[in-house]
């Protein structure tokens, strides 16, 4: 008799400690941001940080920083980054120079943000703007940008209440 009410006992407490458990992990990961920015809905800083992550990169362009640059991106992006960056073709090429950037748009995507920019680069005395779309992803607790292409998204019409 004496094992049967250790078993309930031991049962109970068991039961106990798994029905408190959901409560006590509610406390447990990395509540820094949140903390710092209470309030702030994941959507509103999803496209905040996408939006700072490019602002760096295209401020790398201009400044021709290729360190900075390769900053901003993911880890599985830097290989290509560093193949390509100062190429013919690259972002950080000598032979043009970005003389403008501004991002038009930032939206939800299928891989991450998405982040639609124009680029006006000037090589000798010809000039031309370009569409190019980045996509920004969460690593970790950071965040970084995962791809470029060119092309972008129209800006989404503004809502007057």
């Amino acid at each position: 008799m004496g094992v049967t009410n250790t078993r309930v006992a031991s049962r109970a407490a068991l039961g106990a400690t798994l029905a408190v458990l959901p409560f006590a992990l509610l406390g447990c990961g990395d509540d820094g941001e949140a903390a710092q920015q209470p309030g702030r809905a994941p959507a509103e800083e999803a496209a905040t940080k996408s939006r700072e992550r490019v602002q760096a990169y295209l401020d790398a362009m201009i400044a021709k920083d290729v360190a900075a640059g390769r900053g901003q991106l993911c880890a599985p992006a830097q290989a290509a980054f560093d193949a390509a960056a100062t190429g013919p073709n690259g972002d950080f090429a000598d032979h043009f120079t970005v003389t403008g950037a501004t991002i038009t748009d930032v939206r939800p995507g299928e891989s991450g943000q998405e982040v639609s920019t124009e680029i006006t680069v000037t090589a000798g005395s010809r000039e031309a703007t370009r569409p190019l779309l980045f996509t920004v992803t969460r690593s970790g607790a950071d965040w970084c940008v995962a791809r470029e292409a060119p092309g972008g998204n129209t800006p989404e019409p503004s809502v007057t209440p």
